[in-house]
């Protein structure tokens, strides 16, 4: 198995877990790739994806991890679309030994030597992805990988992408189990300060709307399912967790009435009465149920928020022995300012000259307790437990951008001093009607109470017409987001309708008027 436990000397670098807390996050960090220039995706061979690609990549995600737990961060992690290494062999046999070697290095300078030395440039992605955690101040954690090796799904397509594993405790055991069309299901067993925890990684067959994917992700879920068979009737009280992305919604059966049958809900058996655990009539609840249905949402599709990802606890949980689930603290880490747009959607991954962006999922989070041996009730009591067992549709949510844009902050409704530069403003939406410049690096700035903030948009018509703008007139008019780009201050423009200049007003692009607001987002 392609496991790794650290030498005594490494295990002093773990950032130990408060007794008793256990957080967990399961993320699909949308294409996380290696470096030898062997991939199965054109996009991430030769000098199309270079050691600076990894380099923000790497660090993005730290910094995403690094937001819980006031920098702490998780415990264990389920990870999705890590690379499965086209190379294997190549690498060295010894990640933790490799990070002994370069805890006094930062990734900057690992990843600026050129030509990269073979023993860095053949590394597979989780060593980038564990040194950036350690980076981040997140020490180190064990790992467990999938024995997956490359070649080909029984449909023809290659093995790209594979699931990991992270946890900060002690990797028992660990399973791959194969299935149809999918990245193998990963299974690891933690020792949590003596209470065994089971954790599963998933990454089922993609296209949620497909009846034909549908079958094959029922295929995914019988091949979880007869593995928690076998764990239950070993034990019914197993302490199980279930993450990742099931490229299904956590109502799947409901969204799409035309199939027979779900995978997750109905082959699986994931569901949303919570007290059903405890009177046995389910083994399994999905943690989505905890939240109001307008705030259920981790990725968008056509303007639709989806639930793909998923953190699944068992019935063990909800009982008074081993390890518990913290009851309401499912959340998802959408993040303004970092890992979220303007609108609020998952600020994805983009490879291009100038590389940004998070993935096309938000993370989410759930927390594990230690029971309390000394209580005389069989299962822990539950506040507003969800009851939800009809897997019932929600309205779409879709929020328009008036009603976004109508929270915006007008500096000059602010003290003349206020200094937006600081953590409480970075992620709001500015309504900013101000001098404007354009330096020699052709980059646009605004004035604001004294302050310079550059300004940005990523659709290049609007950033010319920007650029023309600042040089042509007094002042600029926008709708923007604070945040910072490579330590620098800027607004940010996601589209063109949030540039409101005058001059702009008559102006059009692909059949629609710069400067209004639409009639409906996508949120």
């Amino acid at each position: 198995m392609l496991h790794r436990y650290l030498p005594f000397l490494a295990a002093i670098l773990i950032v130990l877990p408060r007794l008793g807390a256990v957080t967990v996050v399961a993320y699909n960090v949308e294409n996380f790739f290696d470096l030898d220039g062997v991939a199965t995706y054109e996009d991430y061979r030769g000098d199309k994806y270079t050691p600076h690609h990894l380099l923000v990549k790497a660090r993005n995600v730290a910094k995403v991890l690094a937001k819980v737990d006031q920098g702490r961060g998780p415990d264990v992690v389920i990870l999705n679309e890590i690379e499965l290494d086209q190379t294997p062999g190549s690498s060295p046999a010894d990640i933790d030994a490799w990070l002994d070697s370069v805890k006094n290095r930062s990734l900057e300078e690992i990843l600026s030597e050129s030509p990269l030395p073979p023993e860095v440039a053949t590394l597979p992605a989780e060593a980038w992805l564990l040194k950036a955690a350690e980076e981040a101040g997140l020490g180190r954690y064990h790992y467990a990988v999938s024995d997956e090796r490359p070649g080909h799904h029984e449909d023809g397509r290659p093995r790209s992408v594979k699931n990991v594993i992270l946890s900060r405790f002690p990797v028992q055991a660990v399973k791959t189990l194969p299935t149809t069309n999918a990245r193998a299901i990963l299974e690891a067993k933690l020792d949590v300060e003596g209470h065994p925890l089971t954790v599963f990684a998933n990454h089922w067959k993609s296209g949620a709307g497909s009846d034909d994917n549908e079958r094959t992700r029922i295929a995914n879920a019988r091949t979880l399912r007869d593995r928690l068979n076998q764990i239950f009737k070993d034990d019914p009280s197993a302490d199980v967790i279930i993450g990742g992305d099931f490229n299904s919604h956590y109502n799947q059966t409901a969204r799409y009435p035309e199939f027979k049958k779900s995978g997750i809900n109905d082959e699986l058996g994931a569901q949303g009465n919570e007290a059903a655990l405890q009177t046995g009539k389910s083994d399994l609840y999905d943690l989505w149920f905890e939240l109001p249905v307008e705030k259920r949402g981790s990725d968008v599709y056509q303007d639709d928020w989806g639930t793909l990802m998923h953190l699944i606890v068992s019935r063990g949980l909800y009982d008074n022995k081993g390890l518990q689930y913290q009851d309401n603290s499912f959340e998802v880490l959408a993040i303004p300012g970092l890992n979220a747009d303007p609108l609020g959607r998952p600020l994805r991954w983009s490879k291009g000259k100038k590389p940004s962006g998070f993935s096309d999922h938000f993370p989410i989070l759930a927390r594990l307790q230690i029971a309390n041996p000394k209580t005389s009730k069989d299962w822990m009591p539950l506040k507003n437990p969800s009851i939800d067992d009809s897997l019932t549709v929600p309205p779409v949510r879709q929020v328009s951008a008036k009603d976004i844009l109508a929270k915006s902050i007008n500096p000059t409704n602010e003290p003349k001093d206020t200094d937006f530069r600081k953590p409480e403003w970075q992620g709001k939406i500015f309504l900013i009607d101000a001098p404007a410049s354009i330096s020699n690096r052709n980059v646009v700035s605004v004035q604001v109470n004294g302050v310079s903030y550059e300004v940005f948009c990523p659709e290049k018509k609007v950033l010319a017409r920007l650029r023309e703008a600042a040089q042509s007139e007094a002042h600029l008019k926008f709708y923007g987001q604070l945040g910072t780009f490579q330590g620098r201050w800027q607004f940010l423009l996601p589209t063109a309708d949030w540039f409101l200049s005058e001059s702009a007003k008559n102006e059009t692009r692909n059949g629609s008027t710069l400067g209004k607001a639409p009639k409906k987002l996508g949120f």
